[in-house]
């Protein structure tokens, strides 16, 4: 697989489609935001600077402040893929990010989310 043309998606442009999805299932924006928070160190503000910028998801990773270490403690299916074998690291950080939205959509608790 070419992870290329993943690497240089904008995240501005996937960031509405991680909210439509868990506004479908009854959660917020404010959740999203709260495990992108977590999981990549961003605040309110960095975060908006980020989706201002139209980065790529490796600009998006590249430039976390804190990338959480508590990541690698997240597993199971994404995309067909163990998140927890993804070689790639940056492709496994999108992998992350995509795998607790995904739980977040699926009526997971916040605290079962944001391994802690």
């Amino acid at each position: 697989m070419d992870n290329t043309r993943v690497f240089r998606m904008s995240f501005a442009n996937v960031y509405p489609m991680y909210i439509q999805k868990a506004e479908k299932k009854g959660r917020t924006k404010e959740d999203v935001d709260n495990i992108i928070f977590w999981l990549t160190g961003y605040d309110k503000k960095t975060l908006k600077q980020q989706i201002d910028k139209k980065n790529d998801f490796e600009t998006f990773f590249t430039q976390a402040p804190n990338f959480n270490p508590n990541a690698s403690k997240i597993m199971g299916l994404i995309c067909g893929y163990r998140v927890e074998e993804i070689e790639d690291k940056l492709m496994q950080k999108i992998r992350y990010l995509d795998k607790l939205v995904d739980e977040l959509a699926k009526g997971k608790k916040m605290e079962k989310i944001l391994r802690d």
